[in-house]
């Protein structure tokens, strides 16, 4: 019996202490309940009052919603091997793609320290801050969570064998996006819009180092498949049922198959593309740097940089990225976050495309044209691009076009954040991007944009916090816009 304890114990979440042998799942439940609105002067809502907010957010220069929460965190069993959780977060909105959005509704199993989370979640980035970066290239915050099946091994874990040096976490998801009808509104006729296209998404992070100096390298996957396609060839409506059998899943996993449109010119079935991510740390008493890259890539030819073509390889620049680098003052309340960042994303590839033919027996395969597929409406769910708002989402697009024309472009960043009280906190956001269009949209003359927040938090007591901001953009690329936020949120834990 006394070696049977402890596995009695684990199994059945028993606290010696207090007795607790049942687990309830209304224990330890948070409510929340918040008002926001937007106010803005100009064609849009300013980009940081836009941007990164898991498409909850709107470019309509007056908008707003009420939004009430409950969830049960799986922290809630943290003592225990095992844990449940769940969550409802709805908002009601006015000037958004709908007037009422479920945001997040899902429930969650952990076994020691796997989890499995079905439904619509809010997952945050990896390797950046998540309120002062730009936001990463793949697997981004800046559009409404797609709902999905995800199992996932969240936080690291220790390779046993290693001595403490390495340490691994990842997911594996898939799901359908929701946004169908939006995009039958939004699309202008004869342009190009799906139905019931399915997502996928995985990603694998090692950690090496267990002391002050630490490496972190990871991949991120994903793709479009299945659902249905209409496009208009020549002015004629073609529609393209894509496979969205198991041969489909399984091809989505491995990056394989091939699409209905290819013909003789092979490629994977569906939209696939990911990042490179790393992130070197550097921990000391009073600081600790962060440097990080995001290397983005919408094929084969990018992920690997060789492509192969007969006996010849042809060798692709690591010329498109996303640096950073991220400062944490330990001991200074009024400074304690800075973030500097540098986007370039002109190469794609290069700009010269072309498949291997009886004349040409050199396939190049450039003109990646980042967030976008010829059969799907690119990196994007309900208009927000899925990854770095800095690539002007399909929402600006005034012609009824889902498409991502402003994908080649390069861009310096500021992020500072502080917390000179402890009910005080504040951000700011300097950007500054210039637009060569893409290979596929060339606008007569490059196209300039800053953009600027200024934001304050401050808490009250009972739960209640408010938050108010100021931003605005000035140039072509966005317009000149001015604009104010203002919310107010009660939480109830």
């Amino acid at each position: 019996m006394g070696r049977l304890l402890p596995i009695i114990i684990c199994l059945c979440g028993v606290s010696v202490a207090s007795g607790q042998e049942r687990l309830s799942l209304t224990d330890s439940l948070q409510y929340r309940v918040g008002f926001q609105t937007t106010l803005s002067a100009g064609d849009n809502t300013p980009l940081w009052l836009n941007a990164n907010k898991y498409g909850l957010s709107s470019l309509k220069t007056t908008n707003g919603y009420v939004r009430g929460a409950v969830e049960r965190p799986l922290s809630a069993d943290d003592g225990r091997c095992w844990g449940l959780g769940y969550g409802v977060d709805v908002a009601v909105a006015t000037g958004f793609t709908s007037t009422l959005v479920v945001q997040q509704a899902y429930v969650e199993g952990r076994w020691q320290k796997g989890v499995l989370t079905v439904g619509a979640k809010e997952y945050p980035m990896e390797l950046k801050n998540q309120e002062l970066s730009t936001g990463s290239q793949t697997l981004g915050i800046n559009a409404r969570p797609i709902p999905q099946v995800r199992i996932a091994l969240p936080d690291y874990w220790t390779i046993p064998i290693t001595g403490n040096w390495l340490a691994l976490k990842g997911h594996v998801a898939f799901g359908k996006t929701t946004d169908d009808n939006w995009q039958e509104k939004f699309v202008a006729p004869r342009q190009r819009y799906t139905d019931g296209t399915l997502y996928h998404s995985k990603a694998g992070y090692l950690k090496v180092g267990p002391k002050n100096i630490t490496l972190e390298l990871g991949l991120e996957l994903a793709t479009q498949f299945g659902g249905t396609s209409y496009l208009y060839e020549n002015g004629v409506e073609k529609v393209y049922k894509n496979d969205g059998g198991l041969k489909a899943f399984k091809n989505a996993l491995f990056m394989s198959g091939s699409d209905a449109t290819d013909g003789d010119f092979r490629n994977a079935e569906g939209n696939h593309l990911g990042s490179w991510v790393a992130r070197l740390n550097f921990d000391q008493p009073a600081w600790n740097l962060g440097l990080y890259a995001d290397q983005f890539f919408e094929d084969h030819s990018m992920l690997t940089h060789f492509n192969k073509s007969g006996d010849k390889y042809m060798r692709y620049d690591f010329k498109d990225w996303m640096l950073g680098a991220e400062l944490k003052l330990k001991h200074n309340p009024w400074l304690q976050n800075i973030v500097i960042e540098y986007l370039y994303t002109k190469y794609q590839a290069g700009p010269v495309y072309h498949d291997e033919t009886s004349n040409i027996h050199h396939q190049i395969s450039g003109r990646d044209n980042y967030y976008n597929h010829h059969l799907f409406t690119g990196w994007q769910h309900w208009g927000q691009v899925m990854g770095n708002p800095l690539y002007l989402s399909p929402l600006y697009n005034s012609d009824g076009n889902i498409e991502v024309c402003h994908n080649r472009f390069v861009a310096w960043h500021l992020g500072l954040s502080g917390t000179p009280l402890s009910n005080l906190h504040y951000r700011f956001l300097a950007t500054w991007q210039k637009s060569y269009g893409s290979y596929y949209y060339l606008p007569p003359n490059p196209e300039e944009n800053t953009s600027l927040l200024a934001e304050v938090s401050y808490r009250l007591r009972q739960g209640w916090s408010l938050n108010g901001a100021f931003a605005m953009d000035s140039g072509k690329l966005r317009g000149d816009n001015y604009g104010i936020q203002l919310s107010i949120v009660k939480t109830i834990k």
